[in-house]
């Protein structure tokens, strides 16, 4: 081990400090193992708070009819066919289960009149099951995981940016990162790592995700190790991003506000989603509103900013306080817009990532022993459109269950708390940040924005074969430019290597993307090919990626056929209507 390097040893590390991290550490603490969890931010600042809207579970509060089974078709059926059945089943039976361990931790919830947990509509949800507090559904549940991990004493290293997983004889040992801080670098081994560490809708401009989140950070970790990704083409566009002004451009507009009531108009005053979805209107799917908005505003049929305009001031100043209290103080700080008097004007902004790592449905283990993934970073369960609500449930369940396998395997290993040394590995991970901390040429900002345009304009929302080819070219041309960079020696150079490494991690998830959306010759979903404008049956496959010796690896795989006695529940084409 270098001798400016310190090691930390813990029997399950975890990276990432967001909902899915945070459930895997109390699961392994609570499975008895020794644990540590590492985070770029602080433990009650990870990227789960920015989720608003509500999470999922088949209660039947408020539709009695409903179930687990028909929150399993609605999963399905509007992932395209592309959810693995096997997670789709698991996340909706032990949903219930989440939200009362959420309940007993201490997140107040809305309730009805009489007490029971209130649930509102979520676009193409067949009934009412999305529980919610307020619009700020997901900083309540990440302060509900925050008190249940310090109260078990989960150990937590924050404000450190994970470079690289430490791999030995064909096993993930560990991980490598330095401070944020002060640059202190140090190697955490461990018998078993479990990445949460959220998605990579960093790539585009605009996006919902804060400039140090969300670049593919855990996914470029996984691949780089020898982890297979799938699905890295499917990515979200959540309708409605506030488009102005522009250092706020792509902040999220939460679908409570269309749950709520709110009305999508043009700027001729027409309620368009009438051309596009006339049964569910604004409650359709993800991907259908977000490509009637990008339609609407790029035939010229868009408001003064670019947008199209959401309108929730008929529900009345009172209700929206209620039910809508972050949107109503947000629009009034960012815009000076009364959303009670007027409409907020929205465009679609890249949201959030359906693909990722590829992972067993029960244990969500990855290809490589002793690495697991969990959350936004993990695929398998969203396939081509993600139901809004059911992020923060995936976090829950399939964390715990990460949480808890890497406990019972890390349980398992002869070599003692942390393993080996990986000490080549770790000689590895110290080098490549000598080499970005030499002065060099290019800014990585710099490099990152042009990254973020590339992405947006040539890998957006709609997409072609000529497009996808041109950009692989450039992104081969920015990894080119990226080998001279440097961060240079003065007081910035620690946030500047960050910047630096999350632009290696965004290069590489962006080829996976480009990659994954050539292969998918088709319209499915979020992924709209204009030259391949329908869905191709035959394409009902997950395309894998790993990488080669001569790159990545692109290869499809057929999905798993539905449970024969799950089957029935499938019971109308994706893009049913929603019973109201």
């Amino acid at each position: 081990m270098a001798a400016d390097v310190l090691t930390r040893r813990a029997r399950v590390l975890v990276i990432g400090t967001g909902g899915a991290g945070l459930r895997a550490a109390i699961a392994a603490v609570e499975s008895g193992a020794d644990v540590l969890v590492v985070g770029k931010r602080g433990r009650a600042d990870a990227h789960t708070v920015m989720a608003a809207g509500g999470i999922n579970a088949a209660l039947g509060t408020v539709d009695p009819e409903d179930s687990w089974q028909q929150h399993f078709a609605d999963t399905v059926r509007e992932s395209y066919g592309l959810a693995h059945p096997a997670v789709a089943e698991i996340l909706t039976r032990e949903a219930p289960a989440a939200i009362q361990e959420l309940v007993d931790w201490g997140c107040a919830f809305a309730r009805t009149p009489d007490g029971k947990l209130d649930q509102r509509y979520f676009g193409a949800h067949r009934y009412r099951r999305t529980c919610y507090a307020g619009d700020h559904t997901g900083r309540d549940i990440i302060e509900a995981l925050v008190r249940r991990a310090e109260a078990l004493g989960v150990p937590f290293v924050e404000h450190t940016h994970v470079t690289r997983l430490l791999v030995e004889d064909g096993r993930c040992a560990g991980a490598f990162g330095f401070d944020l801080r002060t640059g202190e670098q140090t190697a955490f081994l461990a018998d078993a790592v479990v990445l949460g560490t959220g998605g990579h809708t960093s790539l585009w401009h605009p996006n919902t995700s804060r400039t140090d989140e969300n670049w593919g950070e855990g996914i470029a970790l996984a691949l780089s190790a020898g982890a297979e990704l799938m699905d890295m083409e499917l990515v979200q566009f959540h309708p409605t991003g506030l488009v102005a002004p522009e250092d706020i451009a792509g902040t999220l507009v939460t679908e409570a506000v269309r749950g709520e009531g709110g009305i999508l108009t043009n700027a001729l005053g027409e309620r368009f989603m009438a051309r596009y979805d006339p049964e569910r209107m604004e409650l359709s799917t993800r991907d259908r509103v977000a490509l009637a908005n990008y339609t609407e505003i790029l035939e010229g049929r868009g408001g003064p900013h670019g947008g199209v305009f959401l309108d929730v001031s008929h529900r009345g100043l009172d209700h929206i306080q209620e039910r809508l209290p972050k949107m109503y103080r947000q629009l009034l700080a960012f815009q000076g817009v009364d959303i009670s008097k007027e409409p907020m004007e929205v465009a679609p902004t890249a949201h959030y990532s359906m693909g990722g790592i590829a992972v067993e449905p029960e244990t969500h283990t990855t290809t490589v022993p002793g690495l697991f993934a969990a959350g936004e970073c993990a695929s398998g369960l969203h396939g081509a459109n993600r139901l809004g609500g059911n992020s923060l449930v995936d976090i829950l369940v399939f964390g715990r269950r990460a949480g808890t396998e890497a406990a019972r395997i890390a349980g398992q290993g002869g070599a003692g708390v942390g393993g080996g040394q990986a000490a080549g590995a770790v000689a590895d991970a110290a080098g490549e940040l000598d080499a970005l901390l030499a002065a060099g040429e290019g800014s990585p900002k710099e490099l990152q924005d042009t990254l973020r345009s590339l992405m947006w304009e040539r890998c957006g929302v709609v997409r072609t074969e000529a497009g996808l080819l041109v950009c692989l070219e450039e992104l081969a041309g920015l990894t080119e430019a990226s080998g001279a960079m440097g961060v240079g020696g003065d007081g910035e150079r620690w946030n500047r290597l960050a910047h630096g490494m999350d632009l290696r991690s965004g290069l590489m998830t962006a080829e996976a993307t480009v990659r994954g959306a050539l292969a998918r010759r088709e319209t499915r979903g979020a992924h709209n090919r204009s030259d391949f404008p329908a869905l191709d049956p035959a394409l009902t496959v997950n395309f894998r990626q790993r990488m080669g010796e001569e790159g990545l690896e692109v290869w499809a795989e057929p999905v798993p056929a539905v449970p024969e006695d799950l089957a029935p529940w499938l019971d109308g084409e994706a893009g049913a209507p929603t019973r109201r």
